[in-house]
Order: structure tokens, then sequence, then C-alpha cells
């Protein structure tokens, strides 16, 4: 390798990793290997670039009539069009830039397994009702209640141990929290805070709503609670004495996990929701759902609910505009730009508020106050092909495998459900990596900026640091790269005005994505794709009235 480039190399895995991984590579022999060979397989958001281009897309001459049509197959859109199916719509388009459904619950499949583009877990619910319920409860997941009444779930889908392990300096430890060498005011502090979730998980206002829910609109909203949104998450542990830096390394990891920024940068509600939230009674959560496709599963079922015909992928709208007889949907296929129309009844704009407000005429027109308040975090997600388990000193390869030293977040094994864990036999390890500095400009600069030779370097100088053989056994490398992945649950911004003014109606176009309920995950997704559809039932008028929330 010539100087130069090695030079760039070593800057790049300092910069994105730390230092630690690039002296790990160096003793693993990974500056000099060969190049595994792969490709970036993002292509939705150059199609999506073409919204901010100065001359306008073509409009289809004649529109077709529907009742509704939903932008976006997300979690929230599909969740939005599965409610509307289950009421009885017919008339109904699903409309996708992306080649496939999902967003960033997608998955993709080689010879050796499925495997997630991004979110790869659901925690289990704690108690019945709702839509996620609803939704496991049809997937034929939920076989009963315990005695405190709690779902039970399918062990098929729960989680196998091991579960989760932690490589530091050479050996793999059990667990997310460092107990090795850990000092006696590090295991206090970490009872303490165990502790303090445990009572915030049981905590309830006057009118009995929990603190923290799931979906976060179920929780409470009195002032004792809400307080806390004000504070970031760090000033919260600083407040409460919490000094020790495992804990603080934990914290900041479930941040960046959960919300794709340090403790610094995310609301103490949202940190503390992290851990509080998704307890029954303060009794614990059951486990993690997962399979090899992560919530590429729960997509399939909610896609499942379509009819033939009703799914556009490959669809860039570019105009939703309120006419004379309804709301007016114009779209291109993407890299043709062929044109498409619709005339819709009601229409559920289930995409990021930063593209609604391209799309959506009258605020392209006129943009709302509350557009600067979201802001995304992007991430990269690369799934590597490997010919062998990968093998490691300390506890034996988990589903989720996380370096404490590193700025990513590890990987997980997409095989992990569907065999024992035992070295040997081809598996895809799926790594993660948020951007999580605060200018996330910037940090989408520097993600798409970043070709498959910079990622490609950087996912194997990070796992060579556990794994040095990892280059022998690596096969083929695809990289994804997500640049508004999540939306920032920054302080002040769940219980500010301008994320509930985001999700009002505006006449017929209702609103759903997972940044409306201020926290990326598959349950704010669904919750609020179900409620926009409820939405639209009410306006279209003579539907059941049945609630799904």
């Amino acid at each position: 390798m010539a100087a130069l480039e090695l030079m760039r190399r070593r800057e790049l895995i300092h910069a994105f990793l730390g230092a630690a991984a690039w002296s790990a590579c160096q003793k693993g022999g990974g500056a000099e290997r060969p190049q595994v060979p792969g490709a970036l397989v993002d292509r939705a958001f150059e199609w999506g670039h073409a919204l901010r281009g100065a001359a306008p897309l073509p409009r289809a001459q004649a529109l077709e009539p529907v009742d509704v049509v939903v932008v976006g197959a997300g979690a929230a859109g599909l969740s939005a069009a599965w409610r509307l199916a289950g009421a009885g719509v017919r008339s109904l388009r699903v409309l996708e830039v992306d080649e496939g459904p999902g967003g960033t619950a997608r998955s993709g499949r080689n010879a050796v397994s499925a495997f997630p583009w991004g979110a790869h877990y659901l925690p289990a619910p704690t108690r019945e009702g709702g839509p996620v319920m609803r939704l496991l409860s049809g997937m034929g997941l939920v076989t009963g209640v315990d005695d405190a009444g709690r779902p039970r779930f399918a062990e098929q889908a729960l989680v196998r141990e091991p579960d989760e392990r932690l490589f530091y300096r050479g050996t793999w430890y059990d667990g997310l929290y460092l107990r090795a060498g850990a000092s006696g005011e590090d295991l206090r502090q970490l009872q303490r805070f165990e502790q303090a979730m445990d009572a915030l998980s049981k905590a309830r206002d006057g009118q009995g709503r929990k603190a923290f829910d799931v979906p976060l609109e179920r929780g409470s909203d009195d002032a004792e609670w809400t307080a806390l949104d004000r504070l970031s998450m760090e000033e919260w542990l600083h407040q409460e004495g919490y000094t020790s830096p495992r804990l603080r390394w934990l914290v900041d990891y479930a941040c960046r996990d959960d919300f794709g920024a340090d403790a610094a940068a995310v609301s103490a509600y949202a940190g503390i929701w992290y851990f509080a939230a998704r307890h029954g009674e303060g009794t614990g959560s059951d486990g993690y759902l997962t399979w090899p496709e992560g919530n590429g599963r729960l997509v399939a079922e909610l896609q499942r609910a379509l009819g033939p015909g009703q799914l556009a992928t490959r669809a860039l709208v570019h105009a939703v505009e309120p006419v004379d007889g309804g709301v007016a949907v114009h779209a291109v296929e993407a890299g043709t730009e062929r044109p498409a129309g619709y005339l819709a009844r009601r229409v559920v704009l289930a995409v990021p508020r930063f593209v609604a407000a391209r799309v959506y005429v009258p605020w392209r027109q006129a943009p709302p106050a509350f557009l600067p308040a979201f802001q995304y975090t992007p991430w990269a997600v690369a799934n590597l092909t490997v010919s062998e388990h990968p093998g490691g000193r300390g506890v034996p390869l988990a589903w989720d495998n996380v370096l404490y030293e590193s700025k990513s977040m590890g990987y997980v094994v997409a095989t992990h459900q569907r065999e024992r864990m035992v070295d040997g036999g081809p598996t895809v390890l799926t790594w993660y990596y948020p951007l999580s500095a605060p200018d996330v400009k910037a940090e989408r600069e520097r993600l798409l900026s970043s070709g498959y030779a910079d990622w490609e370097a950087l996912v194997m100088a990070d796992l060579s640091a556990a794994h040095r053989d990892i280059g022998r056994t690596a096969e083929r490398l695809e990289v994804m790269r997500w640049g508004h992945a999540m939306v920032r649950p920054r302080p002040g911004f769940l219980f500010g005005p301008e994320r509930r003014a985001a999700a009002v109606p505006a006449g017929a176009v209702h609103f759903a994505h997972s940044d409306l309920g201020g926290l990326a995950l598959f349950e704010e997704a669904c919750h609020h794709g179900v409620r926009a559809a409820e939405e639209v039932l009410a306006g279209l008028g003579g539907r059941p009235q049945e609630t799904w929330l």
C-alpha cells in the first residue's frame, strides 16, 4: 500500500473509530490486507435529491382517482396502510421511492442468510393492547399471558443466549457493562442507577399514567416528568452524582444505540425512557424479539395487508397539492422520470418532516416554523458475509457483539436464531455506525463523501480489532448509507411545541412517521401510522370506528 494511501487510511480510522481501532488493526496486520469485494447498495438518497433540483419534475396529464394515497412505505406508511386495509379500504395506493418497502427496517438476503439493513429487534411489549401487540398476535407470536398479566411470546422469536457480549483489550465479556476491573465505587453507582431506573419504571402520575411509556404518547405529560426534557442526559447524570466512567459509557452506548447521539446531545427524558419505559410495573422486559432479517420480518407482515398493485416502489413523489375534489399526488418513476398521478380523497404523508416540506406544496411555498427543530442522525450499516463464525477469547459469539473502545455499535449475527452458536459455518455480520457528532449536516456530508473503499477499510479495521482472521474469512461486504436515519431527541424537543404542531392534519392531508414521536423506533412509527389512518377513516366517513390505538 502506498505511503500516502496508508496515511489517509490511518486518518480515516482515527476519525471514525478512534486510536484503539487503528492500533488493533496494525497488530492484526489489517493495514495491508486485500480489499474485500463488495459495493455501496444505497440509491434512494440519490433519487430523493432530485427533489432539490431547480427544474420541476414532470406531472401526469390524467390523475387516477383513489380514496387514499400513502406516501412512504417505511414502518409508519405500511402501518397506516395495514390499518386502512383492516378497515376495508380497497381504493388505496402506497408509493415508495426506494427499491423495496421498509425504510430503515428494510432487510436483504443472500445464499447464507437474510439480514437487516437497519433496525434488527423489537423489545417484547410488556402489556396487551395497541397496534404492535395486534401485529404480533396476527403473526402468531403471542402465546398467552403470565401471572402478572404480561404477554408471553413464542420462544423462536425471543433472542437466544448468549445475547450480548462486550470486547475489551483482547477478551470478550458477558453483558454490556464492563465488570472486569470495576472498582467498588463503579459497582455501587451501577447498582444505584439500576435501582433508580427500576423506580422510574414504576412511577405514575395523578391520572395513573406511567411516567415513561411505549409509545411516548401513552406516557405522562405532567411537568414533574417533562421537565427532564429540558436537560441533557449528561447533565442529569452529573446532577445525580453519577461519575463512574463505566456507567457513563453504558449510558452513552444506550443513547447512541436508540437515538444516534451521545448523552450530552440527548434529552434526559429520552435517556431515562430507554432504561425505564419498556418495563411492566418494574418487573423488567421479557427480552427482545428478533429474526435473521431483523425488523424486516415486521415489514413483511405489514405488507401482507396490501393487495396486488397497491404498492409502487421507485415512485418519487414530488408534489402533494390540495385541489378541487381532493388532493393531487404527482410522482415520477425513479431513474426514468416517467410520470404518474393520483387524485385522492385523503393522503397520508408518511415521510420525515424535511421530505414533507419539499413535497407538500403549501409547505414548500411557506415552510412551517417547526422544521428546524427536527434533526436527523446519519448511520452506516454494513453486512459482511464470512465463511465461518468469528472466534475470540472469552464469552462465545453472541447475538449482539459490542466493542468497548470503538465508536461503532459493533455487530449482530444474522444466523443467531437459526442455529446453535458454535464456531464453524458461514454467517452474516451486520455492523452499525452512527455519525453522532452535534453538527448533523457535517456528519451527513462525511457519510456520503466516503466511498466503498473508505467504508470497507473502516468495517474491516473495526472487526479486526476483535477478530484478527476476519480478512481471511470475509467473502463479501455491502454497505448502506442512511443520510437521515433517525430523528434526534435533543433537549427540549420531545415536549416542545414543534413536534406536536407537525402532526396536526392539513385538511385532507395527514402526517405519519417515527419523527413525530421524537424517537426513531418501530413502536413510534406504528403508532403514528395507525393514528394517521384512523384520522383518514374518520374523514372518509362510513368506516368502522374501532380504535387500534
